[in-house]
């Protein structure tokens, strides 16, 4: 039945100080949104994605994807909640595809191969999540801001998307979180309170979650970059 992506785009990004969606930010001649989710189309083992956005959005982004080649049937903009875990449960509900990987809108770095390795352990252990060594060391603090510990750095991974699960497995881990009430971080988090396993699969540095106004310009340089690189292996073909 093939692979679905849920990519929640319902967010406001306060913390980057625009009047704009983080998501809809201008990165390299296109906004970050259009350029995630071209990493997705072009990606075969995908059969269907599914934006979540808020709903005085939602015509705007029709309109976007229209613009950029990304119609329906393969894409589809849904409305969201108030909160990222309400968004994703509705992308779910969408989506009747066997696997499902969840990506932020705002990380449009992800590349193929990480998604080649992110899948063939989903398929493995139905439950995947990206994630790279942690490189700083890292202070447990109190309420005061006084360390309590510093956990071993070794054992510690900065968690990415996508995540990628069995459909019915992340279906499940939601419906049980809207019953308890449970209010999570990511959809891993979910999964990790039915007591099921989650397979860490390394990521790549690059894949930044875009935040803050520093971070547009790393995206500008990242971006830059891997251009450059393309340029070259393209010249010596």
């Amino acid at each position: 039945m093939g692979v679905g992506v849920v990519i929640p785009a319902a967010g406001q990004g306060r913390r980057m100080g625009t009047s704009v969606s983080k998501q809809f930010l201008d990165l390299a001649g296109e906004p970050v949104l259009i350029r995630t989710l071209r990493t997705f189309t072009s990606y075969v083992a995908i059969s269907r994605i599914v934006v979540v956005v808020r709903e005085e959005e939602k015509t705007g982004t029709n309109l976007l994807l229209e613009k950029h080649g990304l119609l329906p049937p393969n894409v589809e903009v849904v409305t969201g909640g108030e909160e990222r875990q309400q968004s994703v449960y509705n992308g779910l509900k969408a989506l009747d595809t066997e696997w499902v990987m969840v990506h932020d809108a705002v990380r449009p770095f992800v590349t193929h191969d990480r998604l080649d390795a992110l899948l063939d352990a989903m398929r493995e252990n139905k439950a995947a999540i990206l994630a790279v060594p942690v490189k700083d060391t890292v202070k447990r603090v109190n309420e005061e801001k006084l360390v309590v510990d510093t956990p071993e750095r070794k054992s510690l991974w900065a968690v990415q998307t996508p995540q990628a699960f069995q459909r019915d497995l992340l279906m499940e881990a939601h419906q049980k979180g809207e019953e308890e009430g449970w209010s999570v971080t990511d959809d891993a988090m979910l999964v990790e309170k039915l007591g099921r396993e989650i397979k860490v699969v390394e990521g790549d540095y690059a894949n930044l979650k875009l935040t803050t106004p520093e971070d547009l310009v790393l995206a500008e340089a990242i971006w830059k970059m891997r251009s450059q690189a393309d340029d070259e292996n393209r010249t010596r073909v």
